[in-house]
């Protein structure tokens, strides 16, 4: 391993804590005001548990319940990437305004793409939107439905990466500019159809974003990004890893189980 290489991880380690522990000094202030505000109590034992687990009504659709095109999992909430067949699955909780799931993306982003891609390991991806409700508007919420719109088109990764690498400062709710998701959908090829501007457009996967988010709400897990290996949580506050502990840890569990080759 070379030195630039070493530095470049641990630079990426020191940027999720970074943004792990803002995340936390944001929560504790919103906290110490609603307490001194006389906030309703049910928001007060919430944000006791770190990162307020809040289910924003704003935006939220209360139509019916329309999954994305092979959306799997239970009650078909999570988008799958990678081929069938992966002996191991990385179950992922995301909101695409949290900057701690942008600095994890950008930290593991290319070691999980080549386990991907590799047969090794597949991904189920749960969109919520924590950053709204914390925060207000509808940007994770935009942005977790134009990101289903694009599993229609089969572009989800793609896209999905797009977002990431043009999130912006958490307290800009940009992504609630379904215009400005729609101008992002130019960086991905074949993506920008009339089918995909109109999903867009008129949230048509809004309803089933907030299901996902009403399901993580209940889990038990209460900050994104919440990352799972076969069911097991393996990044956390308490719960340092690496992408060599990742690769590590995909290979043990795969030991002695057929890798799908195509």
């Amino acid at each position: 391993m070379s030195d630039k290489n070493s530095e470049g991880r641990r630079s990426a380690r020191e940027r999720l804590q970074a943004e792990r522990e803002r995340e936390k000094a944001r929560a504790k202030r919103k906290r110490a005001v609603m307490v001194s505000g006389g906030i309703i109590a049910v928001l007060a034992i919430a944000a006791a548990v770190g990162i307020m687990v809040a289910n924003s009504k704003s935006g939220s659709s209360s139509g019916p319940v329309t999954a994305p095109t092979g959306a799997v999992g239970k009650g078909d909430l999570a988008i799958p990437v990678g081929r069938n067949g992966a002996p191991s699955t990385l179950t992922v909780y995301e909101d695409f305004r949290c900057p701690a799931c942008d600095a994890f993306e950008k930290g593991f982003r290319d070691t999980v793409h080549s386990l991907m891609d590799s047969g090794q390991l597949k991904g189920e991806y749960h969109l919520v939107r924590l950053i709204d409700g914390n925060s207000g508007g509808t940007g994770s919420l935009n942005a977790a439905n134009a990101a289903a719109c694009a599993q229609n088109q089969g572009k989800f990764r793609d896209y999905h990466d797009v977002l990431y690498d043009n999130q912006p400062d958490e307290r800009v709710d940009k992504f609630a500019d379904k215009n400005y998701l729609l101008q992002l959908a130019d960086k991905v090829p074949g993506l920008k159809t009339p089918a995909f501007t109109s999903c867009v457009q008129n949230g048509t996967y809004n309803a089933w974003v907030d299901k996902s988010n009403a399901d993580f709400n209940s889990s038990g897990y209460n900050s994104t990004p919440t990352i799972l290996l076969n069911g097991k949580s393996i990044f956390g506050e308490n719960q340092p890893l690496t992408p060599e502990q990742l690769k590590a840890d995909v290979t043990a569990a795969n030991k002695g189980k057929p890798v799908p080759s195509s």
